[in-house]
């Protein structure tokens, strides 16, 4: 059962209430008793279905005459991606109702003494995730958040009247006019710092910008506090020495917990961790060898706080894993073409390689990529990393790029699909630039054979091309 904890009803609305973060986010001030009302330029499954399930209302379109119809807000969140210029953000601004960005609302409204925040360039959804589970069946009942749907969690955020909170803490930029990196808001304690390299070039144009915010992170925990790092990772351990508080390390290397024995099968991932002489089986229904890393991070970082083992071990095997994360969407084993579709959200050069060497060391027939990097891997200057980044596919395919969202005044030139394809093919032979996505559906059934792999990589939907692809495949 949820402890939540409840509020005086207020009313807040939120602007951008479809993403996955600020839907979740509604969901969880709605279940304390607060007034949610949300807009948005679209709304899509699953986000729309959720807001409809917890009875939160939203409308599409910016209106402020709707955002006052029920009583003017007490307070507005804006989210990332829904610009400063519209009209209700202004409506805001000349009532002088109070605004904030979603990470401003996280840091007001749900940091507790004890902030847990899981950071990293890559494998913070699924720690966090996996954390916030371990904690709640330990009894912890804390308040949690992460930027990804849980096949464990009812929601993706909850507030509770725990003393506890465990948040992912995302390194990106607050608000369209707040480059301040979003974890800073979350007044961290405690830190699982998961990786560090290079990313989101559009916020950060320099491999140095990107590190001294992960600096300035660490400088800013209390001495009371711990850091759980991932000592495997160089970038980790080149930032450790601004660490004020203690460190606790894991990996598959010499470290405070680490991990060995990785087997991994098409359904179950088992590994030993070993801490001062005790060895510890884990077995989890996740995919793919790197979770062995996450799950030891979420490991040390439990034991840490007092979890007995005993507790720790179950909740790891219980815990299902996230959406859009080496999300199986069709199971090649229960169906006649014999082919594997999956869907991740591995939206970067370095995410994609990790996915693909993964599934290359399970699956033996041809894997074919779909990939649709974020706009930070669009970037000229991000275009060295593609290198041998697709190993481990037979094939990979560059679809028409979604437009994205940039902020006002960036002036920056963002390259497109065949610009890209033209990179990837310069060691990567394979690689094409397909802008048509019926035709591209159509080359990937009629390619595919039994005992194959489809994955599509990237941080967007790929517009109805996942489903297109699975009903043909299943036909």
């Amino acid at each position: 059962m949820n402890s939540e904890s409840t509020h005086t009803s207020q009313h807040v609305h939120i602007i951008g209430i479809s993403g996955v973060a600020t839907s979740a986010l509604a969901v969880a001030f709605h279940r304390t008793g607060w007034k949610v009302t949300g807009s948005d330029k679209g709304f899509f499954p699953p986000a729309s279905t959720e807001l409809e399930n917890q009875g939160v209302s939203f409308y599409a379109g910016w209106h402020p005459e709707k955002m006052i119809e029920n009583g003017t807000p007490d307070i507005i969140i804006v989210g990332t991606a829904s610009g400063s210029q519209n009209p209700e953000t202004a409506y805001a601004k000349e009532h002088s109702i109070p605004m904030y960005s979603f990470a401003e609302a996280i840091g007001k409204f749900f940091v507790k003494e004890h902030s847990i925040v899981v950071t990293g360039t890559w494998g913070k959804t699924s720690s966090s995730a996996l954390l916030s589970h371990i904690l709640d069946q330990a009894g912890f009942d804390p308040t949690y958040m992460f930027g990804g749907i849980s096949l464990s969690h009812d929601a993706s955020a909850r507030l509770t009247k725990s003393s506890w909170n465990v948040f992912e803490g995302d390194e990106y930029k607050s608000s369209p006019t707040d480059p301040t990196a979003k974890f800073f808001y979350y007044k961290p304690t405690h830190l699982l710092l998961t990786a560090v390299s290079w990313d989101h070039a559009d916020l950060y144009p320099t491999e140095k910008n990107y590190f001294d915010t992960f600096n300035k992170l660490l400088l800013s925990l209390p001495a009371s506090g711990i850091v759980v790092a991932n000592t495997d990772n160089a970038g980790v351990n080149s930032i450790l020495p601004s660490a004020l508080c203690p460190v606790i390390t894991y990996g598959s290397k010499a470290a405070d917990y680490s991990y060995s024995g990785i087997s991994q099968t098409k359904t179950t991932l088992s590994f030993t961790i070993s801490h001062e002489g005790h060895n510890y089986t884990i077995t989890s229904p996740l995919i793919g060898s790197f979770q062995a890393e996450n799950i030891t991070g979420c490991f040390a970082m439990a034991h840490n706080l007092g979890v007995p083992v005993e507790k720790i071990i179950p909740a790891i095997a219980s815990f299902a894993g996230m959406k859009r994360r080496l999300e199986k969407r069709l199971d090649g084993d229960r169906t006649p073409s014999g082919v594997t579709v999956f869907d991740d959200i591995a939206h970067s050069p370095e995410k994609a390689s990790s996915v693909l060497k993964t599934l290359r060391n399970i699956y033996q027939g041809k894997i074919t990529v779909i990939f649709e990097p974020n706009i930070g891997g669009r970037r000229p200057e991000a275009l060295k990393k593609y290198d041998n980044a697709f190993t481990d596919a037979t094939t990979v395919i560059i679809p028409r790029l979604t437009t994205l969202k940039v902020a006002e005044g960036d002036t920056q030139q963002a390259i497109d699909g065949e610009v890209l394809a033209r990179t990837i093919s310069q060691t990567h032979p394979q690689c094409v630039y397909m802008p048509d996505d019926e035709l591209l559906v159509k080359t990937l059934v009629s390619n595919a054979q039994k005992g194959d792999v489809i994955a599509f990589l990237g941080s967007h939907g790929f517009r109805t091309m996942i489903e297109g692809t699975v009903t043909s495949l299943r036909q």
